[in-house]
């Protein structure tokens, strides 16, 4: 009998929401629905304290103060305007220098793309056939006029976690910004980014079991400052007149709920997302596939593998019906190209055109990992 309800698989493009955080979201919807900028009603007073507990519980989560949360419709804007914000900055004190990798999401290689048309110098450090950049790169490609350094703490790809305590070590005392897109990562590895060397953390609520659209940028002070950016966007003031307009409160206050609760149960989740993990290499011990990245270093819920000689559009189709995964980043599955990030890495054609990304979270219902490798095997003819 054919399966209705495929296993979902694909946990670094998007998470299902927590049950808890939809009730705080559909109370702020249907009762709670005040403008949080209205301060002479209940209901105004009411939404802006929801905004406001929000703001705390995302801040606790990075070590952060509850002044220094920004809240953006997501990482991708918040990495706009950790990266293009600081650029009149750097031209007015002679820094456009800026540090990042070749790994990097889109929604930071775009930006600099855009700055190095307007100028400024930017250095993409390679990382190994691991996935990994070399912190000591860093060190070597610092100058005097490096502003910003933007590192990945996850790949959304392969899931390899970058060094950012290293690299925060090797910027202290440069005045460089340390900017992290920490989309994979907010929420599921909480100590590195209560690093206090770390300037900007982008994060998204919908990788964390929390609504999609809404998202923080943490702006940490450094000697009282905060980071000198400049909006992208103009009108309204709110936000620290860094990102105005009128607060979706209900998206808030469900991020808020969702920051709150990975804080209180990332041991478990830990846990959860390791057993699957470890299922999942035992199940695939009878295919044959190569393992992108390495395992030490990868977090507990995903893997990227390329199963030998079937091609990922192949894999995905013999799974269909049985799991939904993907073959690479949400934001550009569309598009059928090569993996800049697997292809940094050093593969081959053959290998990238191979690999699969699977992913799941402590939320996925049981994985039939032994069907899974059944249906690869018989595709692969082993």
């Amino acid at each position: 009998m054919k399966n209705i309800n495929p296993v979902y698989l694909d946990c670094n493009a998007t998470t299902p929401v927590e049950p808890k955080v939809l009730e705080v979201i559909n109370e702020y919807l249907l009762t709670e629905y005040g403008n949080a900028g209205s301060r002479t009603h209940d209901r105004g007073q009411q939404a802006k304290k929801a905004v406001q507990t929000a703001r705390q519980q995302v801040a606790d989560l990075v070590g952060a103060q509850l002044d220094e949360v920004i809240f953006t419709s997501g990482a991708t804007e918040s990495n706009n305007l950790s990266i293009l914000g600081l650029a009149d900055y750097g031209r007015e004190e002679g820094r456009m220098h800026i540090i990042s990798t070749e790994i990097e999401h889109k929604a930071v290689l775009e930006p600099l793309e855009q700055l190095s048309k307007q100028g400024f110098n930017v250095t993409l450090l390679p990382v190994g056939e691991d996935g990994v950049i070399d912190p000591q790169s860093v060190a070597d490609a610092l100058t005097s006029e490096t502003l910003l350094v933007s590192v990945m703490h996850v790949n959304n790809e392969t899931g390899m976690i970058q060094p950012i305590e290293e690299i925060a070590t090797i910027l202290e005392g440069h005045e460089a910004f340390f900017h992290v897109d920490a989309a994979q990562s907010f929420g599921k590895l909480i100590a590195p980014l209560q690093n206090q060397r770390i300037d900007l953390i982008s994060a998204s609520a919908h990788k964390i079991y929390g609504p999609k659209g809404i998202g923080a940028l943490i702006m940490r002070r450094r000697d009282y400052d905060l980071p000198p950016l400049k909006p992208l966007v103009f009108g309204g003031g709110q936000e620290r007149g860094l990102r105005p307009g009128t607060l979706p409160v209900p998206l808030i206050a469900g991020f808020g709920e969702a920051a709150a609760l990975a804080q209180s149960n990332s041991a478990q989740r830990e846990e959860k997302c390791r057993e699957n993990q470890t299922a999942a290499l035992k199940a695939l011990e009878n295919i044959k596939y190569e393992l992108n990245g390495d395992l030490e270093k990868t977090i507990p819920h995903t893997l990227n593998i390329s199963i030998t000689g079937v091609d990922s559009e192949a894999t995905m189709l013999c799974l269909k019906g049985l799991v939904e995964l993907s073959n690479g980043s949400a934001c550009t599955s569309a598009s059928y190209t090569p993996s800049h990030v697997l292809a940094a890495m050093g593969y081959s054609d053959d290998r990238i055109q191979f690999a699969i990304r699977i992913s799941w979270s402590h939320l996925t219902d049981e994985i039939p990992w032994a069907e899974m490798a059944k249906r690869i095997a018989a595709v692969q003819g082993v």
